[in-house]
């Protein structure tokens, strides 16, 4: 009984271990035998690729910002549209302006509709914080205010305001000093109503 549980055993086995093996025998390449080099990627006619020489440019020394002045930050610029044409609009901030609460204007020009203004900075908040209030440290108002910095008070901000047509109205657009920018472009909007 052993001869012939051999026989069957032995023939099973090799049957198992070629069927385990994938039949790589049976295969006759493998398929990174077989692939071909195909042709490069063309640039389409028309089209350029972008210029990269002025990608990393490295500025000149000295010319980065200095310090940390406030005084010196780089001049924002922000505005808005009214349905006004340029000279209807120009003469409504004219007068808004000559009203004085946001600052004085220290320079126009009536031919390309400019105003130069100073913005008075905004005041100092009367009412100490949560803290100063809960720990009493806020109860010296004159303190408070000495401890101020002082460009919360008397300082002002530089910005030019210009109005230029746009379509059939015409955009209000202020540049300098982003407190002032902020300050003036805001008040404007809500007493023109502008989008």
């Amino acid at each position: 009984m052993k001869k012939t549980s051999y026989a069957l055993v032995v023939p099973a086995l090799l049957l198992s271990v070629l069927v385990v093996s994938g039949c790589g025998a049976f295969r006759s390449k493998k398929d990174w035998e077989r692939a071909q080099q195909e042709a490069p990627l063309e640039i389409p006619p028309g089209l350029d690729t972008p210029s990269t020489s002025a990608a990393l440019v490295i500025p000149d020394a000295g010319s980065g910002a200095s310090g940390g002045s406030a005084s010196q930050a780089a001049p924002v610029s922000d505005g808005f549209v009214l349905a006004d044409d340029a000279d209807a609009a120009y003469r409504r901030i004219g007068e808004l302006l000559s009203v004085g609460d946001l600052g004085t204007v220290t320079s126009h020009d009536d031919a390309t509709h400019t105003y130069q203004i100073a913005v008075n900075r905004g005041k100092p908040e009367g009412r100490p914080g949560f803290f100063r209030r809960m720990f009493g440290a806020g109860k010296n108002a004159d303190q408070d205010a000495k401890d101020a910095p002082a460009s919360a008070s008397g300082a002002t901000h530089a910005v030019q305001l210009a109005v230029t047509p746009s379509g059939t109205g015409s955009e209000v657009r202020a540049q300098g000093d982003a407190d002032g920018v902020r300050r003036v472009i805001d008040a404007l909007k809500s007493r023109m109503g502008s989008k």
